[in-house]
């Protein structure tokens, strides 16, 4: 038989392997895409409801943060996950608007549903919505009114947190977490502004108004010996030393073995550890210090031998709050204590040890170098402050892009509802399917003013069509008033969002859309069984073998 004219079959992927691919395969990523979305839209907005996620530790969370329910949600379908990376990276970057850019993917892939369902390419979709993302991102610069009130920025600051802080749950007390989340931003190195120098503690127990803001680090009180009540708990600008030292008298290792003959030697061995202590004890005093503090445990010997000279000591420091203790007062972790100079202390005005809740803070206040700050946060149980601590974060990411650009737009859905009548109007330029695309990026960015009303259980068609009316008269600062329950100049009362966001939850939204729609194949690997997987049980009879 001759063979020599047949193809023979190539097998390039394992068995096993499953590889979807077409048209169809990128409308089953956008309906992944889609479900996510249903999970996130009732959380959008001032009067979004929260989601109680609860963990396979059984573990609860509450919260409307887009970012941090994605994150619970533990995503599996890979399409899927790319609305979990952009909501992070939203997260990341400019603090707020997690919710909005996935909602805002998802309802641009619905409107590219259509259009694929038809027959166009998935290339030609990508190609208009890149062009309408552009367009949509030079309209929103040419928009946004950069902000000055005569020098005194505050003002624009505390609109934009309020903004921002309208559909957490603290907003019912945006009037003192707004001032805290403020003077926090602003407490930084202006140039810098890193906000990982906020420490934020909780407290559990008490109102959330009993939160305080300290400009200065606050720790919580670390491990402590006998002797530590003796020591002064308030001091007017003491010298403050950090270490990286253990004051501890320790005993002799277990495999130690030290051979000796007389008596005499013995106390000579026992006393030399007792002098090296109290000779590093005596360094510390001499130093003028009137604060130790220690990376590494101050054991019961030193703790007595500080209260006996009015000294305050704190061992076990965290790293992250001795670096800040650092940054704050001034001077220098050292090593040893046979050589501490006056310039390696640090001081501040204030130093003592309060009581919050049930437990006791160390606070240094009136710091000379302060470019740190600490949130002291309370509430009545652990899942609220936790949601008061993602809400503040939102909130001081926004007033931080808010003091590097003073660039503002209107919120409550104003912004999208002038790009997409700015983008309707620039698709009747055109001609063929472009035309079609661009109308369609246009309709979708309405996503955000409709289910703002939806949640607010507002009628969405009524105030839609009020937005389109207003916006086609030049009002370009109308948005959805939720206080009259109707539309109004969202500039006029201050409802304001920094350019960025805005400008930052397109280029995402786009950026996904387009690339959910560029990929029409899906191959996914068998997973791999354990190496041991099928075989006989020791001592089993395996099918076939023979028997002895």
């Amino acid at each position: 038989m001759n063979f020599g004219n047949q193809t023979p079959t190539i097998v390039v992927l394992k068995e096993g392997t499953d590889a979807s691919q077409g048209r169809g395969q990128i409308i089953s990523n956008i309906n992944a895409c889609l479900a996510i979305q249903d999970t996130l839209r009732p959380t959008l907005g001032p009067l979004g409801s929260d989601i109680l996620i609860v963990s396979s530790s059984g573990k609860t969370t509450i919260s409307n943060d887009g970012a941090t329910i994605l994150k619970l949600l533990d995503v599996v379908h890979p399409a899927a996950k790319t609305l979990v990376d952009i909501s992070r990276a939203q997260d990341a970057e400019v603090g707020d608007g997690t919710t909005s850019v996935t909602i805002l993917a998802g309802e641009l892939m619905k409107e590219a549903k259509p259009f694929l369902e038809e027959g166009i390419s998935s290339h030609v979709i990508v190609k208009g919505y890149r062009k309408a993302s552009q367009l949509a991102v030079a309209k929103i610069q040419e928009l946004a009114q950069t902000v000055t009130n005569n020098g005194n920025d505050r003002d624009l600051l505390e609109r934009c947190a309020r903004t921002a802080m309208s559909s957490k749950l603290i907003s019912s007390n945006a009037d003192f977490f707004v001032k805290m989340c403020v003077d926090a931003v602003l407490s930084l190195d202006q140039e810098e502004l890193d906000d990982k120098l906020i420490g934020i503690k909780k407290v559990p127990g008490g109102a959330m108004e009993d939160s305080l803001f300290v400009n200065g680090v606050a720790f919580q009180k670390t491990f402590s010996y006998a002797g530590f009540e003796q020591q002064p708990k308030k001091f007017k600008s003491p010298k403050i030393l950090s270490l990286n030292v253990e004051l501890e008298l320790k005993a002799e290792k277990d495999n130690a073995e030290v051979r000796v003959e007389h008596v005499e030697d013995y106390h000579a061995v026992v006393d030399a550890e007792w002098q090296i202590i109290m000779d590093k004890l005596k360094q510390i005093e001499d130093s003028g210090a009137n604060i130790v503090l220690s990376k590494l445990p101050i054991g019961d010997l030193a703790t007595q031998y500080f209260a006996d000279r009015n000294i305050f000591c704190a061992g076990r420091v965290a790293a992250e709050d001795m670096n800040r203790v650092i940054l704050a007062v001034g001077g220098a972790v050292q090593s040893t204590t046979s050589d501490i100079r006056a310039e390696h202390l640090g001081t501040c005005e204030m130093f003592e040890e309060v009581q919050v809740g049930s437990e006791r803070y160390n606070i240094f206040k009136g710091c000379p170098q302060a470019r740190t700050c600490t949130l002291l946060l309370r509430g009545g149980a652990e899942q609220v402050i936790a949601e008061v601590e993602r809400s503040l974060h939102d909130a001081i990411m926004v007033v931080k892009r808010a003091i590097k650009s003073k660039s503002v737009v209107p919120g409550g859905g104003a912004i999208e509802m002038e790009v997409s009548k700015y983008l309707r109007d620039w698709s009747k330029t055109i001609a063929g399917k472009q035309q079609l695309i661009m109308h369609a990026y246009a309709k979708a960015l309405e996503v955000i003013p409709r289910q703002l009303c939806e949640n607010a259980g507002l009628d969405a068609t009524e105030i839609l069509n009020k937005l389109r009316m207003a916006h086609s008269r030049g009002e370009q600062g109308y948005g959805v008033d939720f206080d009259a329950e109707t539309v109004g100049d969202n500039f006029a009362k201050f409802v304001w969002e920094p350019a960025l966001v805005k400008i930052n939850a397109l280029n995402s939204a786009t950026e996904a859309t387009n690339l959910i729609l560029s990929v029409d194949e899906t191959i996914k690997n068998k997973e791999s069984q354990p190496a041991n997987a099928g075989m006989p049980a020791p001592g089993a009879r395996g099918m076939g073998m023979p028997m002895r």
